[in-house]
């Protein structure tokens, strides 16, 4: 049985570079479908964690020296690669592991993208990350390691007043360092409202005229008599388009700001999002029939497999707020609102989980390991962990479980007079009562396609979030109950 033919992008007759590249890729990817319609190919899980594999015993290809200032990307994507794929690491190379990466960390607080660097937020969101997966407790074990008190003055010296941080000293703001700094925060326990004070109202706004979210935005100050910058509410205009990157790490950080947001005075006024203009501009994102159903991350762009997390990674983050949630999430709204409109008629099916598995299996996978942005191009290593990543996305239902939450809550031990005890409970409790709900995932292909569920903030596992997590805000986790 033949596949029916697929209706091209339009290009209304008007030929250009970019509608002639739209094509040659659309031919290309209809390459890969299987002759069998109703037939997917198997996740090639021995070849991936063997591409896998040799980088992390052998070392990177020659092709990877520019990554050089990204050495914890680097780690973190083959780790979390193989946690996804369900493959643990040996005790000898954990601690391989786990002693490269404090020899990243900066004699002045975080950790640098390689021996001797400037220290930077996203190489320690990479080393925090990695040191989740592989590390522990103990001596030599990375957790007990890590020098917090330096880590939180270098995050505090970043700070703009405008609430957003640079990414270095003497460097730009991006919002992809905000979101690295919270995940950071939040496995370290480090969060303050010192730490984010104004950091929502910067978030909300790098939101664009389509929906998405940009790098950053232009604040101006007007003068005061104390001579200190009064921050104005507008105009603070958005820098640049919509990116799907930029709009994961921007929904992903709006979540994380929540339990803060929810402890201000009633009379604060808190930044909002348009919801509405969000939703619809990542579902744009998601190509057509032609394009297997991958998502693209900008508007008129090609198809990447990254993205396959960076935009479909965004719907969980959605449903945890409300929007767009199935049954099994917890659909109370934060807040924050959309706008002046309500807007009750959106359900669970806002993108289609099937096609990016298709997308995935079908044109992700390269022959010879690794996953990669599309064909003809070749696999590495950032492309691996978030084509795996987007699959685990498109295969399972993770949401913040309210039963689950009030376990957590129940089980917290601390003196109340322990600094932001209410912030720290409440973050602690929201972070970790993400749960995969039973008897809804949808493996396209089998059970052979099955990777791990991730975690929708940090992008680890379940488990590997509570381990870390559970340590530095010295709490037992209670047991978690099978719920039918």
């Amino acid at each position: 049985m033949a596949h029916p033919s697929p209706k091209r992008f339009p290009d209304d007759s008007y030929y250009t570079e970019t509608s002639d590249i739209q094509a040659e890729t659309e031919t290309v990817l209809l390459k890969h479908l299987p002759a069998d319609p109703n037939s997917l190919p198997s996740l090639q899980k021995n070849q991936h964690l063997q591409f896998l594999v040799r980088h992390l015993v052998q070392g990177f290809p020659s092709r990877y020296a520019s990554q050089d200032a990204s050495q914890p990307w680097l780690l973190y994507w083959t780790l979390q690669g193989l946690s996804v794929a369900g493959v643990g690491l040996d005790p000898d190379n954990k601690q391989r592991a786990i002693d490269t990466i404090l020899a990243w960390q900066h004699p002045d607080g975080g950790f640098s993208g390689g021996p001797g660097q400037a220290a930077h937020l996203l190489p320690t969101y990479g080393s925090i990350c990695s040191l989740a997966i592989a590390g522990r407790p103990g001596p030599g074990g990375g957790w007990d390691q890590i020098d917090r008190e330096k880590m939180y003055k270098f995050f505090m010296s970043l700070k703009q007043p405008d609430g957003s941080f640079l990414v270095a000293h003497h460097a730009e703001v991006d919002v992809r360092g905000t979101y690295c700094l919270l995940v950071s925060a939040y496995l370290l326990d480090l969060l303050t409202p010192e730490l984010v004070e104004g950091t929502a109202a910067f978030i909300a706004s790098c939101q664009t005229y389509e929906g998405g979210f940009s790098s950053a935005s232009q604040p101006y100050f007007s003068p005061t008599s104390d001579g200190q910058p009064n921050l104005l509410e507008s105009p603070r205009p958005s820098l640049g388009e919509a990116h799907g990157g930029y709009t994961f790490c921007s929904v992903a950080s709006w979540v994380m700001l929540q339990p803060f947001l929810a402890l201000q005075p009633p009379d604060v006024r808190r930044p909002t999002i348009n919801y509405r203009t969000l939703v619809r501009w990542l579902t744009q994102m998601q190509g057509s029939e032609s394009e297997l159903g991958g998502f693209k991350g900008r508007t008129n762009k090609l198809v990447d497999g990254c993205y396959s997390w960076w935009v479909a990674g965004c719907f969980s983050l959605l449903a945890s707020q409300g929007i767009g949630g199935g049954q099994g999430h917890d659909t109370r709204q934060s807040g924050s609102t959309t706008d002046d409109e309500t807007w009750d008629d959106v359900d669970d099916s806002l993108w289609n989980r099937t096609a990016l598995q298709q997308y995935i299996l079908c044109a992700g996978q390269h022959p010879n390991g690794g996953l990669r942005d599309k064909p003809p191009k070749v696999a590495d290593a950032y492309h691996t962990l978030y084509c795996l990543a987007g699959l685990s996305a498109a295969q399972h239902n993770v949401f913040p479980s309210p039963a689950r939450r009030a376990e957590l809550q129940h089980a917290w031990a601390t003196s109340t007079d322990s600094p932001h005890h209410e912030l720290r409970q409440t973050v602690f409790a929201e972070a970790l009562s993400w749960t995969e709900e039973e008897g809804t995932s949808n493996v396209e292909g089998g059970h052979i396609n099955r990777v791990n569920a991730t975690h929708p903030l940090f992008n680890l596992t379940i488990t590997h979030s509570e381990g870390i997590m559970a340590h530095f805000y010295h709490q037992t986790l209670p047991k978690r109950q099978r719920r039918g």
